[in-house]
């Protein structure tokens, strides 16, 4: 490797945070100056992620030992093939945000507040990456920290009462799992001597079943599913999406995918696939509580006017597909849930982009009044419309592939009541996703029709996402090329 292709699993986490200081620096003097800083280091970071995966895809996992120190003495970052695929979407995906609120927040929160917005953005966006990369449990408790009180900030940071009363909710329910989390790393170091996750899994092999390390597991996977937004510790989700500015749930749909990530790593890098689906059944739980969400949540959905809180249950929902096919556990049931870590995220920050640019252009958030709003806001209803229909999983949309990959999953490993639930739960989607596109292109007009589209800079990233969301499902042998392996690595097969 060239010098700059070795020290890439730290360049991709720096950047950004080396951005978030220079943020507030720049932009007390030139407020403006606060979005080319953040476009130019994430523009970077998307450039490094792929040149990062490409390194993993070629040579294999990365090992990376901060200031030189070889584990358990140091801090080691690993980027295998789950951690490199997770950079690409945080990277993209937050390039594609950040583009889209030039303007939006702009409009919505002004220009002093979009300097501690994008400050906030950044160190959200180094959090996740580092959390992503992290080989170190405390480092992945830390990496978490960050991210929970810039989100957290960001749920609020517009000063509104909705806003402060989703966040303070946040605050209180993710400082729960942060105490569970802390607690249950801290059981396992007490008992194994050591944080590093590839030295734990051969010091916990004498001591699997000591009550400190169940009741350490326990903690860690309690703690680990709040802020995955499990069902049913998701209840931090609605307030919080319905409070922030539009373009915040986009991020907090990395944050819990990034959640999922932790739990695959704890269950499958630190107590082994054997421990966890035969001695202490974990993985049967989470199918469960994954069929659960799935269900209830989605019914829940189809109650909601306001679309933001219809929003939040939908990926209280779908994060629900993700943890059914870690449960699974199986090669087949593993990448279908990692393939929709990126399903989901590309199509709901479509989602999510289309209803922050109707709310900015017209004030309207409750379903009942999108009548005629396809013509007054074509382009911005055609993108809903297809991302709406990727989230259904209507073929040849990402989300049928996904969906398609997990039940296929289910059936190979004889467990038909989960392609059940996968069938039921694409038709209460079909309900309430539908509803709103019904609406929207045949509903009667509640004023005056005049055409008032979205900036071209929330238009281009909503579009980008939508055809996404048509190319990934088409395409879906690329992501798999990385999947496959990161599987089979995962189940140690």
């Amino acid at each position: 490797m060239t010098d700059l292709a070795s020290h890439l699993p730290v360049i991709v986490i720096l950047l950004p945070l080396l951005a978030a200081y220079l943020t507030p620096v720049f932009g007390y003097k030139w407020k403006g100056s606060c979005v080319p800083v953040a476009l130019a280091a994430l523009s970077l970071n998307v450039i490094f992620s792929y040149l990062l995966i490409l390194q993993v895809m070629e040579h294999g996992p990365i090992h990376y030992y901060m200031g030189g120190l070889p584990p358990p003495w140091g801090i080691e970052l690993v980027v295998d093939y789950l951690a490199a695929y997770l950079c690409v979407i945080i990277s993209f995906v937050t390039l594609m945000d950040a583009i889209f609120s030039k303007d939006f927040i702009l409009r919505t929160l002004g220009e002093r507040r979009r300097v501690y917005y994008y400050t906030l953005f950044l160190l959200l966006t180094g959090g996740l990456l580092g959390a992503s990369c992290t080989g170190d449990l405390f480092n992945l408790f830390v990496c978490f920290e960050v991210i929970a009180i810039s989100s957290y900030a960001l749920v609020g940071i517009a000063g509104d009462g909705k806003g402060v009363l989703g966040a303070y909710k946040y605050l209180f329910i993710g400082a729960i799992g942060s105490s569970l989390m802390l607690l249950g790393i801290g059981h396992l170091y007490i008992n194994t001597g050591t944080l590093n996750m590839a030295d734990m899994v051969v010091r916990l092999v004498p001591i699997y079943i000591s009550g400190a390390i169940l009741a350490g597991l326990s903690l860690c996977v309690v703690g680990f599913s709040i802020k995955g937004g499990l069902f049913p510790l998701h209840i931090w989700m609605p307030d919080a999406y319905a409070g922030a500015p539009a373009t915040v749930p986009v991020l907090s749909t990395l944050v819990i995918k990034v959640g999922a990530l932790a739990l695959i790593r704890l269950l499958f890098c630190v107590f082994r696939p054997p421990f966890i689906t035969e001695v202490i059944p974990v993985t049967t739980l989470l199918t469960w509580l994954a069929s659960a969400a799935i269900i209830i949540c989605s019914i829940i959905a189809i109650s909601q006017q306001d679309i933001r809180r219809m929003l939040a249950y939908s990926s209280a929902a779908n994060i629900g597909y993700v943890f059914l096919g870690i449960g699974i556990a199986t090669p087949l049931g593993l990448e279908g849930g990692m393939l929709h870590m990126l399903n989901h995220s590309f199509t709901k920050a479509c989602l999510f982009m289309a209803v922050g640019a109707i709310i900015s252009m017209t004030g309207i958030y409750n379903i009942r009044d999108f009548g005629g709003l396809s013509k007054r806001m074509p382009i911005t209803m055609g993108a809903f419309t297809l991302a709406a229909f990727s989230m259904v999983g209507i073929p040849p949309t990402c989300g049928f592939m996904s969906k398609f990959f997990i039940a296929h999953a289910a059936i190979m490993s004889g467990t038909w009541i989960f392609a059940v639930v996968l069938l039921v739960s694409s038709l209460l989607n079909a309900i309430y996703f539908l509803r709103v596109v019904n609406t929207a292109y045949f509903g009667h007009p509640c004023d005056e029709l005049k055409r008032n589209e979205a900036p071209l800079s929330m238009l281009v990233p909503m579009v980008i996402m939508a055809i996404g969301c048509v190319l990934l499902g088409v395409c879906v042998e690329v992501p798999l090329a990385v999947l496959r392996p990161a599987a089979q690595l995962l189940l140690g097969v």
